[in-house]
């Protein structure tokens, strides 16, 4: 009845009391406390006072105590003996704990500064259990009292990053959740008073725990999980935070190991995977942000997205049906938030990785599993931003606008399309999403419903809206992807004859696409749909108009055209050139066309180089275009420009049509020319504006690519085709001139022409007349057979006569080669072979004697030798196949001179050769090959009637013996069993030699049935597209490739041929055994 009064009495003697904690928890327990408190606040309510003095005493009997509490028990806690204060803080645990404690009560604990007492505790423990687990738990109840508690908090919150320290090391620790709940109240109450090392130390103490969850070192409860990604993100969102560049790698490793701890216990504890899907949008926003510098922010929002990509996205792929709607809800909000930062490039990274897992499908496939109006919103509203990255800002609008009116089922999607949608503005807005959803997911070969359904949605809009879409209620970019989504479908219906169409949908489509405003490059386009556009005759002169469009836009630019933002799925340089490349369409004919249209009518000279321009780069990209292009007529196309029209043949003009014209003849069928004679007139265009007026030093880059295409002429006429045209090249006088004028511009510069390459101006025209020149010289015998006497190429200069036909003379070409570059030393050699080859055929057929002094023929020789070991070995061998032709004539020996057997350039020669040959551990294969040249020369010395007797001297026995040691099966050559033939026939070979080398060829010759696949030389470049980005380089390159492939540097010393690679190399030692059998049997 007086139980204020009796409190009154006993806190003098409580105050004794209060020393004994484990008196005071017996009193606790018994609830002696909480009735006292009880009492104290409800006295009021069970008792009327007598006046007001009354009153006032028994409200403030209660808090003294509470303060003589809180008083009596801060000695014990900060007793030196660890079982007093382990008690003490039980006492205070249970005080605060027990039925009936106020929020009051614990509020006055706080205020007597009891948690500055717990958490000195705490801080003098060196975070030793139990004292830890102790203090956390009443801290923790402390902490209640929440604005009172904020300032001791931060007081103690360094103790606490310490504890937790700790805490995270121990699995399941008991203190773990409560103490990370105290850190979170202080981030989240006391914004701005975390230092940057506070944070730094949080982050890495954080980022460990999560790591050893993950790999089960350390276990985590559910709540401690999800309060470490609380605080993580209170982190990442903490100001101070920002700029800390050494938080990049830490903030990676958490949000990876969050979502990784999470993927096998979504079942379990759904709020986890919540919570690390939060932490992970966090990270890509903490990187979206001025945090770091550019690149700190790249490398940190494409981690994220590599988690998306290759942690989230499978496993909610393969889990979807054991998920929970919550969940799934969960990771599409996640990449939606990526989504929306669309100028970023790692959300087009996401969105091509999502479209190419077929996120379409499986967006329908949510709405399939959970029919709800959430998951239906979320899954149309994340489409329209997967739309909006893909083709560009706003795309997805539409999706958006009708996100609450569309269906979740594809078929519902597909019977609302065929629904005519005049004035029902509603309608309407959803069959343009409809249209968008199906274009899109189509566009990345998705298909949400049967391909049969669709085309006959889009055939039952067209039908029933027909009027509406063409009055213009469609706007062009929606037609576009009407007529690329009509096609695909269309395409796919022509590979599977099966499905029907409307011929009238298609005949509206047509009409839609002629009426209105359309730019088929402006939206991706598949190449179905391309194919099958391409393959309708009915639209060719629209889609000329399209190519033209396309053309102007990519040579304005350089590159293809860039819808939106995006790169790919669109009109570009190679789908175009795989179209026309294919020839089951009308691609080349429309080419064709548009270039003749624009001749005809006067187009513009831009259209017509930038039209040009696209077709060189068609032909680059597939050589097989070139054929196409012929076979629809390109030849009468450029003849119609050259001719038939009112253009002026501009400079440009003729540049763009020798560029197009040079790729054309350098891939080209020979076969498909044979029958095209507008080239003739081609080549006649060209040479009259080819400026052979010009010095040498002033050719222009157009006139070289004439010379170029005027080469291919000649070349192709070696296959029987533009003979015509060849002969027209080769007669031309003025052409004839202008090579003669080059030349003696070059011999005017002696030993200086070493200095004149490629890069200067007559060095670079003196390579191209030397090219024309060796074509010629390949041409003459096919266009004019028996017409041309060889010999007259070899005339002494005082009786030298003009050609009347393209050619340089002998003499002319070992002078550029003794003073040349190093290019027009290869090309002069090229032609001097072809030239001395042509004569010595000409000499054993008609068996003639030539007419010059020995001086003059050793001369030649001279200039020969000296190149033998030149550092190119194609000039090398090159001259030491004409050399080993002259020796071949055995005119130095005539009237019982005996020039060869003194000529010591010879001998040195075949000595080198012998020498290096002989020299142990040189015998490589490289090596050997460098010695190509003078094995020819060695030959066509034992091939003489009479062999120089130093021959003999040179090649004994021993240098032989030493020589097939050297050998292996794999570093012979052709050459090499070509030398051994020759000195088989010549005799030096002695019985041990031959069993030797027999057997030495016998392992080469398994050892090339063994790899007989690998070829020494391969034909990669004969359909090889131009890589640079000079024509002029490109070119050049081109000539000289198909010169050095077609002049076979592998001869014997009578021009014939000695074919390369390994069957070429079974069968010179076939020959050879063929030789010893002979012998044998002789």
């Amino acid at each position: 009845m007086h139980t204020s009064r009796t409190n009154t009495a006993l806190c003098p003697t409580l105050l004794w009391v209060f020393n004994c904690p484990a008196l005071l928890m017996v009193l606790t327990q018994r609830g002696f406390f909480a009735s006292a408190n009880a009492n104290d606040t409800s006295s009021m309510n069970f008792y009327e006072a007598d006046n007001f003095i009354q009153a006032a005493e028994v409200k403030r009997d209660g808090p003294r105590l509470n303060i003589s509490f809180a008083e009596a028990i801060k000695g014990p806690l900060l007793s030196s003996d660890s079982q007093v204060q382990l008690s003490t803080l039980d006492l205070l645990f249970h005080y605060m704990s027990c039925d009936g404690a106020s929020g009051k009560q614990i509020q006055v604990l706080v205020e007597e500064n009891v948690a500055d007492y717990v958490f000195e505790v705490l801080r003098l423990s060196e975070c030793k259990d139990p004292v830890v687990s102790s203090c956390i738990r009443v801290l923790d109840l402390l902490s209640t009292a929440e604005q009172a508690f904020k300032q001791r908090l931060a007081i103690g919150f360094g103790t606490l990053i310490s504890v937790v320290r700790y805490v995270s090391e121990v699995p399941f620790h008991p203190a773990q959740s409560q103490t990370l709940k105290l850190i979170w109240n202080y981030i989240s109450d006391c914004p701005g008073m975390l230092s940057t090392s506070q944070i730094e130390e949080l982050v890495l103490i954080l980022t460990r725990m999560l790591k050893m969850h993950t790999v089960a070192e350390v276990g985590m409860l559910p709540e401690a999980f999800i309060t470490v990604c609380s605080v993580f993100v209170a982190l990442l969102k903490y100001s101070s935070s920002h700029g800390t560049l050494n938080l990049v790698t830490s903030v990676q490793e958490a949000s990876k190991h969050a979502i990784l701890a999470c993927l096998d216990l979504s079942e379990k504890h759904p709020g986890q995977i919540l919570h690390s899907l939060y932490l992970l949008k966090e990270t890509y926003l903490y990187g979206n942000g001025e945090n770091f510098n550019e690149s700190g922010n790249i490398e940190l929002r494409s981690y994220v997205v590599e988690v998306c990509i290759k942690q989230l996205l499978p496993w909610i792929v393969t889990t979807i049906n054991e998920l929970e709607e919550e969940i799934v809800l969960g990771v599409l909000e996640t990449f939606h938030s990526l989504l929306l930062q669309d100028c970023d490039i790692q959300a087009m990274r996401l969105a091509k990785t999502l479209v190419s897992s077929s996120w379409f499908c499986f967006s329908f496939g949510c709405l399939g599993l959970y029919p709800t109006e959430k998951m239906k919103c979320r899954v149309y509203l994340m489409l329209s931003s997967l739309v909006d990255v893909l083709l560009g800002n706003g795309s997805g609008k539409p999706i958006r606008d009708s996100a609450l009116y569309l269906p979740a089922d594809p078929v519902d999607l597909l019977f609302l399309l065929g629904q005519k949608s005049s004035h029902n503005l509603e309608l309407s807005s959803c069959q343009s999403a409809i249209l968008l959803v199906l274009y899109t997911s189509s566009l990345y070969d998705e298909r949400l419903a049967d391909e049969k359904l669709v085309l006959a949605s889009l055939d039952q809009y067209l039908l029933v809206n027909s009027r509406d879409l063409q009055y213009g209620a469609a706007d062009s970019l929606a037609v576009m992807r009407l007529v690329n989504l009509y096609a695909l479908f269309r395409g796919l219906a022509k590979m599977n004859y099966q499905i029907p169409y409307s011929s009238k949908a298609e005949s509206i489509l047509f009409q839609l696409m002629t009426e209105n405003e359309w730019d088929l490059p402006s939206s991706g386009i598949h190449s179905v749909s391309l194919k099958w556009l391409f393959q309708q005759e009915k639209i060719s002169k629209l889609l000329s108009y399209q190519i033209l469009r396309f053309s102007r836009s990519t040579s304005s630019n350089g590159t293809d055209i860039i819808v939106q933002g995006r790169n790919d799925r669109i009109l570009s340089k190679e789908a175009i050139a795989k179209l026309v490349a294919a020839g089951d369409n009308y691609g080349a004919t429309i080419f064709v066309c548009l270039l003749t249209d624009l001749a005809k009518d006067n187009g513009q000279e831009h259209d017509i180089i930038s039209v040009v321009t696209l077709m060189e780069t068609i032909i680059t990209i597939f050589p097989a275009a070139s054929n196409q292009l012929c076979l629809c007529g390109i030849g009468k196309a450029i003849y119609t420009l050259c001719y038939d029209t009112s253009h002026t043949f501009s400079p440009q003009i003729v540049k763009a049509i020798s560029v197009l014209s040079f790729k054309i003849l350098r891939l080209v069928e020979p076969e498909i020319l044979s029958s095209d004679e507008n080239w003739l007139a081609v080549t006649m265009k060209l040479m009259e504006n080819l400026d052979t007026s010009e010095a040498a030093d002033r050719w222009n880059q157009g006139s070289l690519v004439v010379i170029g295409v005027l080469s291919l002429v000649l070349h192709h006429s070696t296959n029987e085709v533009l003979l015509e045209a060849s002969k027209a090249i080769l007669f031309n006088t003025s052409l004839v001139s202008a090579i003669n004028s080059i030349i003696d511009a070059a011999h005017l510069k002696g030993p200086a022409l070493v200095d004149h390459d490629e890069g200067t101006g007559i060095g670079e025209s003196l390579i191209y007349v030397l090219l024309l020149n060796y074509f010629s010289l390949r041409s003459l015998p096919a266009v004019l057979p028996e017409f041309v006497d060889w010999k007259n190429f070899f005339d002494l200069p005082n009786r030298m006569q003009p050609l009347s036909f393209i050619g340089i003379h002998c003499h002319d070409l070992c002078r550029l080669m003794h003073f040349g570059s190093s290019l027009v030393k290869l090309v002069a050699s090229y032609s001097l072979l072809q030239l001395l080859t042509r004569l010595s055929d000409q000499r054993d057929k008609n068996h003639f004697e030539l007419k010059c002094t020995v001086g003059y023929l050793m001369s030649v020789i001279g200039v020969l030798e000296g190149l033998i070991f030149y550092s190119d070995l194609r000039v090398a061998m090159n001259c030491g196949l004409c050399l080993s032709i002259i020796l071949g004539w055995e005119m130095l020996d005539m009237q019982k001179t005996t020039l060869i057997e003194k000529n010591s350039w010879c001998r040195l020669i075949v000595e080198e050769l012998a020498m290096s040959l002989a020299a142990p551990c040189l015998a490589t294969k490289s090596f050997i090959n460098h010695h190509k040249p003078a094995i020819h020369v060695a030959v066509a010395l034992l091939r003489l009637q009479k062999v120089p007797g130093w021959m003999r001297s040179v090649f004994n026995d021993t240098c032989i013996s030493c020589i097939i040691e050297n050998l292996s099966a794999t570093n012979v050559n052709t050459e090499m069993v070509f030398l051994f033939r020759e000195l088989l026939n010549s005799e030096y070979l002695k019985t041990a030699h031959i069993a030797n080398l027999n057997q030495m060829l016998q392992a080469c010759r398994q050892y090339l049935y063994a790899d007989i696949t690998q070829d020494d030389q391969s034909d990669e470049h004969v359909k090889k597209t131009g890589t640079t980005s000079n024509d002029v380089e490109e070119v050049c390159e081109f000539l000289i490739y198909l010169m050095s492939s077609e002049s076979s540097p592998d001869m014997d010393s009578r021009g014939s041929h000695i074919a390369i690679g390994n069957k070429q190399l079974l069968e010179e030692i076939e020959l050879f055994c063929r030789t010893l059998t002979v012998e044998d049997d002789s």
